[in-house]
């Protein structure tokens, strides 16, 4: 399955996580084997890959026949104006991350329009599977699957990876059959691509093709840190330049589609802009990355925190931010209720203060189910 935007191709995929994550954090050193560096992948791609699965998605939609708008055309062969329905199909990846309840993380767009929903395993076997919601903002699905034996890929920890981090892609390009490749983390915090509503991609010059989203970007330790989801295709094929959700927000999107099937957005109630050399100089900070509140909202949990126009807001958590759409994306897949931790700078000096996450007013979003 393929959606273009501009330059960028989305492949159909789906990615299914489970298991008790890993105490090592991405961004550890190549594994060693009695005492050497590890001088093959082949032990992490037989771990990871029983629990990468192929999707299949069958649907029908319906498009307005072009033909019915010349109104001499439908008067000449007595046709009326209406809709025409066809149907899709689609292939994509996707990985096991609850091997016990059989949750599948791909993604949104993957399952997009889907009535049937198929489930490949290595070893063949076949499942029916049923869409638990999807958030195409995010362009996170979560479906289930009945089954035994299944093989869960454990999840790792996005904030740790770093530019350089070795990563392996795993998926069906080209409906070809299970594929692995290799590369490094090129880029971290892309947005602004147009791609999605919140946008916060690891961008890897592994080889992501048509057919390789929903499938999983794992690390060196097989611990999934990424979600494929698009590349960019001047030419129609791969050139080095593919993105993906970290799992972090993959995470936390799934767990509110599992206890709820709906999407709640957070909000603090703050203008925010991204720090620039101007701006730093404006305020006599000597940090280059962070997120400037531009302004605060009277009665928003952010007054109520004590925030305040003019701070600098550096971490969400502990975990560093480079720009306003980080701290964005931080606030809008946090639970409704639960309090973040901002480091803010106010005067030449750090500080945290603890916000209480509201929901979006305007932005309460329904998905579907089957």
């Amino acid at each position: 399955m393929n959606r273009v935007l501009s330059a960028l191709v989305l492949s159909g995929g789906i990615a299914l996580i489970t298991g008790t994550p890993c105490s090592v954090l991405a961004g550890a050193p190549i594994p060693e084997v009695g005492g050497a560096p590890m001088q093959s992948i082949a032990p992490v791609v037989s771990r990871v890959t029983p629990g990468v699965v192929g999707i299949s998605v069958r649907g029908r939609v319906r498009e307005d026949n072009p033909l019915l708008q010349d109104p001499l055309f439908r008067r000449f062969f007595n046709l009326q104006q209406g809709p025409i329905e066809r149907e899709t199909q689609a292939t994509g990846s996707g990985v096991i991350v609850d091997a016990a309840q059989g949750y599948v993380l791909t993604n949104s767009h993957v399952t997009e329009n889907g009535n049937s929903i198929e489930v490949t395993t290595k070893d063949n076997r076949q499942f029916r599977a049923r869409l638990i919601g999807r958030d195409p903002e995010t362009d996170i699905a979560v479906l289930q699957i009945s089954g035994s034996n299944l093989t869960a890929v454990p999840m790792g920890d996005s904030d740790r990876l770093q530019v350089g981090d070795f990563v392996l892609a795993v998926g069906n390009p080209f409906g070809l059959g299970q594929t692995v490749t290799s590369g490094i983390v090129s880029a971290l915090g892309r947005t602004g691509l147009g791609i999605e509503g919140y946008e916060d991609f690891i961008q890897t010059d592994a080889s992501i093709n048509p057919g390789n989203s929903g499938g999983p970007l794992v690390d060196l330790q097989g611990r999934i840190v990424g979600i494929n989801t698009a590349i960019v295709a001047p030419s129609g094929g791969n050139v080095g330049i593919g993105f993906a959700v970290p799992i972090n927000i993959a995470r936390q999107v799934m767990d509110q589609l599992i206890s709820g099937g709906e999407i709640k957005r957070g909000r603090i109630g703050v203008a925010i802009q991204d720090l620039t050399p101007d701006i730093a100089q404006a305020l006599g900070t000597t940090h280059t990355q962070g997120a400037v509140i531009a302004r605060v909202e009277p009665g928003s949990a952010a007054e109520r925190a004590g925030l305040r126009t003019n701070d600098l807001v550096i971490a969400v958590n502990g975990v560093p931010i480079r720009n306003g759409a980080e701290l964005k994306n931080h606030v809008v897949v946090a639970r409704i209720g639960d309090a973040v931790d901002l480091t803010i700078v106010r005067g030449g000096s750090e500080r945290t203060v603890a916000v209480r996450i509201d929901q979006q007013a305007a932005q309460r979003q329904r998905v579907r189910q089957h």
